[in-house]
């Protein structure tokens, strides 16, 4: 049979719980939560593409890759306004490798993404999201920079920091309740 915990032992589980709760989210600098999101992101993505899709349309794309994040800001020094507040904002560029169907061939395309991300008491969140498509035909150039946080890439990445919110605050709990049986 199960061990029975009195109501007071659930309280000060619970508070056990609560307290390591706080201290366990996700990695706190960008650069470490950037190289953890990344391998995780195609997958995240595809997740997306699919559910977006209507059952009977045929596959148009898949994200193979998301390549090695760099972390060097570019200068956002032509602001029209001078900031009310200190700007926490940190920027990460990436690549993914996609394979895109048409109705005679696959191609690959490499494309480029410029994230945004901004700490909060929640962890971070996805500011802004610009990507950059490869050239669609051969002999063309890339597309210009487009506003991409509403897109596949844009919400898996918010899907994944949402869940990666939640993975930390599922260690604990199993933390918690392991130290209580001790």
């Amino acid at each position: 049979m199960g061990t029975y915990l009195p109501r007071a032992g659930l309280s000060l589980l619970w508070v056990l719980m609560v307290a390591e709760t706080s201290l366990a989210t996700c990695p706190p600098t960008l650069e470490v939560l950037v190289d953890k999101m990344l391998p995780d992101l195609p997958a995240y993505t595809n997740r997306v593409i699919q559910r977006s899709r209507r059952i009977e349309s045929l596959p148009r794309g898949y994200v193979l890759l998301a390549g090695k994040p760099s972390f060097d800001p570019l200068p956002l020094s032509q602001r029209q306004f001078t900031p009310a507040q200190t700007d926490t904002t940190e920027q990460a560029f990436f690549t993914t490798l996609e394979r895109h169907y048409n109705s005679s061939q696959a191609t690959l395309q490499q494309n480029f993404y410029w994230a945004f991300f901004t700490p909060t008491s929640q962890g971070w969140q996805l500011s802004l999201l610009f990507s950059q498509l490869a050239a669609p035909y051969p002999g063309t150039g890339a597309t210009p920079p487009r506003s991409a946080e509403n897109g596949a890439v844009g919400q898996a990445i918010k899907l994944w920091l949402r869940d990666c919110r939640a993975e930390g605050l599922k260690k604990p709990v199993n933390q918690g309740i392991n130290k209580a049986k001790q």
